[in-house]
């Protein structure tokens, strides 16, 4: 149901990392679900660094606004620009084109859960 290959967190984003050091950031499709429509994304700039659980940004939905929380520490590296035009991406793909920063990993990927621990999470909030 969720990606093996991304880490999650209680808060219902996800990390890729990518080998490198680096790692892409976006919401899950859970939160997406529960978010509804999503037509404003709030990010923050290349060059800004964040410890893990900081806000890094907000989705506005045509239900609510939600906080960003940032999975691991980390510098952001590349903001997806897309989403200024096309906030609608992370309802479409938020695995893919949806994905909200990219970010120099500077911290352990402490307290993340694998897809099995956060799909139990999943299931125990939506019971």
């Amino acid at each position: 149901m969720f990606p093996a290959d991304l880490k999650y967190t209680k808060d219902h984003e996800w990390l890729k990392p990518a080998g490198d050091g680096t790692a892409l950031v976006g919401i899950t499709q859970y939160a997406q679900d529960a978010l509804g429509d999503v037509v404003f994304v709030d990010l923050p700039e290349a060059g800004d660094a964040f410890t893990q659980g900081d806000e890094f940004g907000t989705v506005e939905s045509v239900k609510t606004v939600s906080e960003l929380n940032m999975p691991s520490a980390g510098e952001v590296l590349e903001v997806n620009a897309a989403l200024a035009d096309h906030p609608e991406a992370v309802n479409e793909d938020p695995y893919g084109k949806g994905w909200m920063v990219k970010i120099k990993l500077t911290g352990p990927l402490a307290d993340l859960l694998d897809a099995k621990a956060y799909e139990a999470l999943v299931s125990s909030e939506s019971h």
